[in-house]
């Protein structure tokens, strides 16, 4: 059985190749998973997903995958979001991120989303995601970098940032110009270049990892729950069945 995996900035391509054979396609939107899941796919790995300037990959073609039989897997990005809203209905969420939304300590979609440039160049990350900013403070806080009010003050500042600035270097120059203590900020300078954690990266791996463990099993039973046909998913299916 060969997975189906969405992916885009969390984790480049090669790297993923090299953890798992799949069947790699771009970052999730609208239909892709419902297109997946009629031609064939009955392994689905969501890491990224589009948001910004198309339609999301929609809650319903993916209970449309978990009625048909298909087992769905998310982790880190859209895939952790979209985890963790349906974690009750069958798809499987691996990993922090996904862990952090399922249990309510995080909300916001802004926590995962970035800037990226374009699939010719493998989707690069342009901005630094919120979740791995505080899993990199975190990371500092245990090892004596900042101490925990310093913790809160600099995730305070990167989540008032707008998604696509958010970066250290943004960061740690709005904490200088709010006066925010000098020596730890230069001590975090110096301890990131080697200590960043990157959450979504980490997250993503470990999601492969668990696709490579269930190629070898039967697609999970379709759940018990019932899927309503309603007249706007048969109008997303007409549209999705549309020639061109």
């Amino acid at each position: 059985m060969i997975p189906v995996v969405f992916l885009g900035p969390s984790l480049a391509r090669a790297d993923a190749e090299a953890v798992l054979p799949a069947d790699y396609r771009p970052p999730v939107r609208q239909g892709d998973v419902y297109r997946a899941v009629r031609d064939g796919a009955r392994l689905i790995g969501i890491v990224d997903g589009c948001f910004h300037d198309v339609p999301s990959v929609w809650h319903k073609e993916i209970l449309f995958a978990l009625h048909e039989g298909a087992a769905v897997m998310g982790a880190a990005s859209m895939g952790a979001l979209r985890a963790a809203e349906l974690h009750a209905f069958g798809m499987e969420g691996v990993g922090a991120v996904f862990e952090a939304f399922r249990d309510g300590r995080l909300t916001d979609d802004d926590e995962v989303a970035v800037q990226h440039g374009p699939a010719e160049l493998g989707y690069p990350a342009l901005s630094e995601a919120l979740v791995n900013i505080r899993a990199t403070l975190a990371a500092a806080e245990r090892a004596g970098v900042i101490d925990g009010a310093l913790r809160a003050e600099l995730e305070s500042l990167g989540k008032a940032l707008f998604y696509p600035e958010r970066s250290w270097g943004a960061l740690l120059a709005g904490a200088r110009a709010r006066a925010l203590p000098a020596e730890p900020l230069s001590t975090l300078e110096a301890w990131l270049p080697a200590n960043r954690v990157n959450q979504k990266r980490s997250d993503a791996l470990a999601l492969l990892e668990a696709l490579r463990h269930r190629t070898a099993q039967p697609a999970r039973p379709a759940p018990r729950f019932r899927f309503e046909p309603t007249e706007i998913w048969q109008r997303f299916v007409e549209q999705q069945n549309r020639p061109g």
